[in-house]
């Protein structure tokens, strides 16, 4: 009765609620560990210290924190979570019980006091970050919303038990002695990790876990510091911090003078903590929501600055513990309650993937970083000016002021992020478009959008709302549900999905009838979170629901919620209904809109064996079937599909739906996809479309292996390699990219540009001469063969000067470079002219010396010999201009020139021809063979 309970009121699905226990149960333990350690060290270091060696542990804390971050990160990504997590227990229970052996036998000093207050602090941030990451690990993205709130309601638990727990405890075993207990605690986890791990997470394959790790490619310092929104983010943050720690201090130093028994005051501590996180309970289910949810983020973010700004003008008038308590309860209750859940909305409209890179960098390395400020502020300016406690209070309150301040910059980046997002998404095409709204109100904002905004303004308006799961906005989801739009329908069920705890089943259960498959599979979503909890009762009449598109969602449903609950595979019996529904296919081969259900439906199911049925389809006849194949190979994330995945990146019907799948795979895809190219793994035709699918990841890691590839032995690869990095860099200009290396690269593009340019005089005067022979001399076989080398010549020209002007944009500004490009490109002189001129003072250095005098060839006339001596290029005789081409890595240019060698008859390029059978190419060598044969057979005498 209770389990069910349980259920309904968490929406904990059927095969959840073990690992759900389990996970609850494992934060508890590290929280309630937390909470006996804490009070404990604070209140030994403090009787034996004193509140005044309180800023030198806050500068060690800091600096350990920021140094070991390093490392850490490092370790996440050469070993398992598991194995850390694992190292990170068992190192926190030896130094626990350590500690008890050296209270027992009274064997304390100043260091180890030191040691243990640092191990403290560093354990508080590392335990809560571990259970974070590995509860990523064990759900997917729709579980998470459902669970995590209740899984988090055990960390919460267990700072309220373990700190009043410390309390009881304390005047019966004594401080000493409380260290066992938390060590016997904290043992505990351990056999709860590894049950967790064989659950969840030890069967997910190696792109499954790492897509459900945040990135940590980028560089999070580079991202914030290019991001006024983030900048504001983080000073908010730190400047928090640093007044927590202040409080801190001002807490410890009155409670210490208060209270000398370090028994005592380890009891005072554990219960005012306890006492703070149940309040902050209190606050969370029955003011938070309704504070942030009326009047907004900015009200929402100032009402914590100011209770302790009004904390401490009370302090001016009564300097006693009881106002230090009050100050540090709306410190440590706002702080997990309104100012954190305003906190969370602020990073609403930027991206998830900028989010995930920086979130972790703000909580750890920031705040360490504020810690170890607030430890400067108390030693170098408060005891170095020997100050009153009266004096920290003052410094509060102009941090306050420095804090408001970022409330009021980042409120306006916050309106201004959204407004920018609003308006790259604005299909500027479609009519009778409604202003966006230009009052400060996000939230009004956001509801004039979905009243009168456009489609796709709706859509992503929709899309953020899933990220924050609002409940001011149910009645104007529940509107859209009128919408005459199928995709916005679809949208706003999927928010109704976590909006709505009540239930709309009778209006949303019209939904079914519809056409769209999206939106049925959406309604059926709804419908099995709202219609009954009795998941059985919903397959039951779904899943053989005489409507075969209602039923083909309804196992999609299954596979969706069963993707890694091997509980519910079996209960619903997953496994057999999709073996009798490839069955069913095999039998109606026609019925396009089974297969496509079932398609996904694997993809999602999670079940190896039947990845040959996604294989079967990708060679379908029919491109919608073909469409969500590729779709469904990518949910999968098996390594086997990559290969067929990339092989339609060279067809363009399929190109785009092939890198939203591979995207799936994440970053550690990446290196894969560069050793192929590298390699030649894949067919050329598919190596040169690789890049697009770097340029789709869009990071840090994308440039990283995209730069190699610069060097790449094809020209066609390199040009794609550059336009990949150039779009980069147009849509995120603050990625970092190597100068050196990109001037080094644009020298060695120059090089093959004159080349080339050398090889196309020499053809063009050849040319020349023949127009002058006789037909009888110079056949038309001849004339025609050396056309079709120029016109590669000139190709091969553009695209050189296309590479050098993308690479050029990586260097300076791009808009740049390309409206220099442009002025290139255009067929008026004087436009030529202008570009030329524009670059002549855009470029420096030797990149100015080697470019100007080589793209002025682009608006005077290659055939001139002072052109080419003016680039200082050797003019050429027609058989160094075949050595040349035939030397160059371009297959097209070395088949033309052979063609051409076999039409002129000449026994003179023998020796060129057969450099060419040495060649790895079959095709050349062939080509070459055939060529020598040509030569050989004729007697006609050389020239």
């Amino acid at each position: 009765m209770l389990l069910n309970t349980i259920k309904k009121i968490f929406d904990i699905r059927e095969g959840e609620l073990k690992i759900s226990f389990l996970m609850q149960a494992y934060i508890f333990l590290i929280i309630t560990t937390l909470l006996i350690v804490k009070p404990t060290v604070n209140a030994l270091f403090l009787s034996e210290l004193g509140v005044e060696s309180l800023p030198l542990a806050f500068l060690i804390v800091a600096l350990v924190a920021f140094l070991s971050s390093f490392f850490y990160y490092k370790a996440l990504a050469s070993f398992q979570l598991n194995k850390i997590i694992e190292t990170t227990l068992i190192i926190s229970i030896v130094l626990f019980t350590g500690l008890g052996v050296i209270l027992n036998l009274h064997f304390i000093n100043v260091w180890l006091l030191y040691f243990f207050y640092v191990w403290v602090a560093i354990y508080a941030v590392l335990s809560a970050s571990q259970f974070w990451v590995l509860a990523n690990l064990v759900y997917n993205v729709r579980e998470a919303k459902r669970i995590f709130g209740f899984i988090g309601s055990g960390a919460i638990l267990g700072g309220i038990f373990g700190g009043y727990l410390t309390s009881i405890l304390v005047p019966w075993i004594g401080i000493e002695n409380l260290m066992f207990v938390a060590a016997l605690l904290l043992a505990i986890c351990a056999p709860l990790l590894r049950q967790i791990w064989k659950l969840r997470v030890q069967n997910l394959n190696t792109f499954k876990q790492k897509k459900r790790t945040a990135s940590i490619a980028d560089k999070p310092f580079t991202l914030i510091k290019n991001s006024k929104h983030l900048t504001y983010i983080a000073g908010i943050v730190a400047v928090s911090v640093i007044v927590a720690k202040l409080v801190d201090y001002l807490f410890s130093d009155f409670a210490s003078a208060s209270i000398s028994d370090p028994d005592e005051l380890a009891s005072f501590f554990a219960f005012w903590f306890s006492t703070f996180n149940l309040i902050s309970l209190a606050i969370q289910l029955f003011i938070t929501r309704k504070i942030v949810g009326i009047w907004g983020v900015g009200f929402s973010l100032i009402l914590l600055p100011l209770g302790i700004f009004i904390g401490c003008l009370l302090f001016f008038v009564i300097p006693e513990l009881a106002v230090v308590v009050l100050i540090k309860a709306i410190d440590g209750t706002m702080k997990q309650s309104i100012h954190k859940s305003a906190i969370e909305l602020l990073s609403l409209p930027l991206s998830f993937e900028l989010k995930n890179k920086t979130k972790s960098y703000i909580d750890v390395v920031v705040d360490s970083i504020a810690t170890g400020i607030a430890g400067f502020i108390l030693i170098f300016v408060v005891k170095g000016l020997d100050l009153n406690s009266s004096y920290i209070t003052a410094i509060i309150i102009l941090l306050v002021g420095v804090w408001v301040y970022f409330v009021y910059k980042v409120r306006i980046e916050y309106f201004k992020t959204f407004r920018e997002n609003l308006a790259v998404i604005t299909d500027k095409t479609e009519k009778n478009k409604k202003p966006l709204p230009s009052k400060n109100s996000v939230l009004k904002g956001m509801k004039t959008v979905f009243e009168n905004g456009t489609e796709s303004q709706i859509l992503f308006m929709l899309n953020k709302l899933q990220e924050i799961n609002d409940k001011r906005f149910v009645n104007d989801v529940q509107k859209l549900l009128k919408h005459p739009s199928d995709k916005i329908k679809t949208a706003a069920i999927q928010n109704m999905y976590f909006l709505n705890n009540a239930t709309l089943v009778s209006e949303v259960s019209s939904l079914l009838k519809s056409d769209n498959e999206d939106l049925v599979l959406a309604t059926l979503e709804y419908l099995l979170l709202h219609e009954s909890k009795d998941n059985r009762y919903f397959y039951n009449e779904y899943l053989n629901h005489e409507n075969i598109k209602i039923a083909n969602a309804a196992l999609l449903c299954l596979a969706r919620e069963a993707k890694d609950n091997h509980t519910l595979k079996l209960s619903f019996e997953l496994e057999k209904r999709i073996s009798d529904k490839i069955e069913f296919i095999a039998k109606n081969p026609n019925d396009i809109s089974s297969i496509k259900f079932l398609l996904r439906t694997i993809g999602n199911a999670n079940f190896i064996k039947y990845h040959s049925f996604i294989k079967s389809y990708l060679e379908h006849t029919n491109p919608e079937v073909i469409q969500s194949a590729i779709y469904s190979a990518g949910l999968t994330m098996h390594p086997q599909f990559i290969s067929p995945l990339l092989s339609f990146l060279p067809n363009k019907l399929y190109r785009e739906f092939a890198k939203e799948a591979l995207l799936n795979f994440g970053n550690q895809l990446l290196p894969i996809l560069s050793e192929r190219i590298k390699g030649r793994t894949e067919p050329l035709p598919v190596c040169r479309s690789i890049p697009l699918v770097f340029e789709a990841f869009n990071s840090q890691e994308s440039i990283k292996y995209l730069f190699p590839l610069l060097l790449d032995r094809d020209l066609s690869i390199r040009l794609e390699v550059i336009r990949a990095l150039s779009n980069i860099k147009r849509k995120s200009p603050r990625l970092i990219f190597n100068q050196l290396k990109v001037v080094k690269i644009i020298f060695d593009e120059c090089k093959l540009y004159q080349k080339t340019l050398s090889a196309m005089h020499t053809e063009i005067i050849q040319q020349y001469r023949n127009r002058r022979k006789t037909k009888v001399l110079v056949s038309t076989e001849e004339r025609e063969a050396r056309a079709a080398l120029l016109d590669l010549l000139e190709h091969r020209l553009e695209s050189g000067l296309e590479r050098i002007f993308k690479l050029l944009g990586l260097k300076y500004q791009q808009q740049d470079v390309d409206i220099a490009y442009l002025g290139l490109m255009s067929e008026k002189h004087e436009a030529q002219h202008n570009a030329i001129e524009f670059l002549d003072n855009l470029l420096t250095g030797d990149l100015k010396r080697t470019l100007i005098p080589m793209i002025e060839n682009t608006v005077l006339d290659i055939t001139s010999d002072e052109v080419i001596q003016k680039i200082q290029q050797k003019i050429l005789s027609e058989f160094e201009c075949f050595q040349l081409l035939l030397e160059a890595n371009d297959l097209r240019l070395k088949l033309a020139v052979l063609y051409l060698i076999k039409i002129q008859n000449d026994l003179k390029y023998i020796p060129l021809v057969e450099k060419c059978l040495l060649n790895e190419d079959e095709k050349l060598k062939a080509f070459a063979s055939d060529t020598i044969i040509s030569l050989q057979s004729t007697v006609r005498p050389s020239e």
